[in-house]
């Protein structure tokens, strides 16, 4: 099997309870002291919106409020973990492999830009039936969210971005792109996982290692490579993708919804200048900093990124 995880292959739920990968997770939640309940619903399945195969990553009671959670560009569902973890048992949560992205489908248009991202997130909670959600999205996600909340205000009742905004730093965004564009392939996992700590000095070994398995594929010729379209492809939606994608300060403006920024005290993507105009540009937004992290907020302080996430959830 190419594939280094479990998922559904299918629309009809699999319980991931009982799986190693989830113990896997307990014990990772355990090593960092993230509490959780002992009885949750976790499942994996699949939903067809827009003439293309989504995964997601469902956890909780389908009665309770919905969050939707859309990760960063070359990371998947499962980024989500630790934070769906904990909140599975006061929440509905769908967490989204995007387009390209994870175990989902690759665009066969080679379109990922903000726009058909957000039409995305917007056609799976109607395929779900999902009316009423709050979006989280990191990074990428982040900017799909941004999208989403000025273009299809109906889809979202309060936002939540982790780490991005219309100004971003030069020096941070190259650093992902080369990180990206220098980490497409692997002649085994223990080259990815020395990759990942150097970029990443805020997580464990350990977990790097307990979560290796859903950012790469095992290719036929036995090379491993990351669970994202890199296709050369893309370089024809380059400019479609970087008109798309632009997001200013006037923009902010038209966000109506409630909305918290998530930064990372140490990150080098959203500084803390940009933070505060983004902020203030926004109608109804709050500024939350998380220390001891830096870009991925929530996978490098998951404790300190709940503490600035709940309250505004339970607001």
């Amino acid at each position: 099997m190419p594939y280094l995880n479990d998922f559904s292959s299918s629309s009809t739920p699999l319980d991931m309870t009982a799986s190693a990968e989830f113990a896997s997770l307990c014990q990772s939640a355990s090593d960092l002291g993230i509490s959780h309940s002992d009885k949750i619903r976790y499942v994996s399945t699949n939903v067809i919106a827009r003439h293309q195969r989504f995964h997601l990553l469902e956890w909780g009671d389908p009665s309770r409020p919905t969050l939707l959670l859309l990760h960063g560009g070359n990371q998947s569902a499962h980024s989500w973990d630790l934070v769906s973890l904990h909140l599975a048992d006061r929440f509905h949560i769908i967490a989204l492999d995007q387009r390209g992205h994870g175990d989902s489908e690759w665009a066969r248009d080679a379109d990922y830009s903000s726009n058909a991202m957000a039409a995305d997130a917007c056609a799976v909670l109607e395929a779900l039936r999902i009316v009423s959600v709050t979006v989280v999205g990191h990074s990428m996600g982040g900017m799909n969210t941004m999208r989403l909340a000025v273009d299809q205000p109906e889809s979202a009742d309060r936002v939540v971005l982790v780490d991005i905004g219309p100004e971003l730093s030069d020096q941070g965004t190259k650093t992902i792109r080369n990180f990206v564009t220098e980490n497409r392939e692997f002649d085994d996992v223990e080259h990815f996982v020395q990759s990942v700590q150097k970029y990443d000095p805020y997580r464990s070994r350990e977990h790097i290692e307990r979560t290796v398995k859903y950012n790469l594929l095992r290719r036929a010729d036995g090379k491993y490579v990351s669970k994202r379209d890199h296709g050369p492809r893309l370089a024809t939606t380059r400019t479609q993708r970087e008109q798309s994608d632009l997001f200013s300060l006037r923009d902010a403006e038209k966000i109506p919804q409630p909305t918290l920024l998530i930064r990372g005290a140490d990150s080098n993507v959203l500084t803390a200048d940009a933070a505060q105009r983004f902020v203030d540009a926004l109608p109804d937004g709050r500024l939350e900093t998380v220390a001891d992290s830096g870009h991925n907020v929530h996978g490098q302080n998951t404790i300190g990124f709940l503490r600035a996430l709940v309250p505004f959830l339970d607001s």
